[in-house]
């Protein structure tokens, strides 16, 4: 009889507050997955990766240090890459007689310039990884390291795939 004596109006308003009146929230199901994604960003920024390339075959090493995140430059068969930017071809390259490449010196200038890799003082040399396929010439990789030098990226590394000492 209560309710006969409501108007529409009214009706809609108690039955829209039944309805959300004992709504809430479930916590327990949103925190299982931030629980998950805490643990999974904490795995995966354990260590710094350097990029895989299917282009580039790694020469083998035996060395224990861990690469520290620099600036990289990748050298294929085909192109010159920094931070995974073509810059140059390596057939040109080989066909020129300039000591420096100019556009890697060119991209390493920006860079630098933008402060996007690199320390801000001068007379400490910058820090770069040089991630080549074992087949490179040796040509190519003297131009390389020559612009490097010229650009102040002085702290230079070469990537190479971790193998097993022996043990004899």
């Amino acid at each position: 009889m209560k309710n006969a004596k409501l108007s529409a109006r009214s009706k809609r308003m108690s039955n829209f507050e039944g309805l959300h009146k004992h709504a809430g929230l479930n916590l327990v199901s949103l925190m299982d997955i931030f629980t998950i994604l805490v643990f999974f960003l904490l795995v995966s920024s354990g260590s710094q990766q350097l990029p895989n390339s299917k282009d580039i075959t790694l020469p083998a090493s035996v060395a224990d240090k861990v690469p520290k995140e620099t600036l990289i430059i990748s050298i294929t068969a085909s192109a010159i890459l920094v931070q995974g930017k073509k810059v140059a071809d390596t057939a040109d390259l080989m066909q020129g007689d300039s000591a420096i490449i100019s556009a890697l010196e060119k991209e390493l200038d920006f860079r630098t310039a933008n402060r996007l890799y690199g320390e801000q003082d001068k007379s400490i040399g910058r820090a770069v990884t040089i991630m080549g396929d074992e087949n490179i010439p040796y040509q190519l990789l003297r131009k390389i390291l020559a612009t490097c030098r010229q650009t102040n990226y002085t702290k230079i590394a070469f990537a190479a795939v971790q193998t097993a000492k022996n043990k004899g």
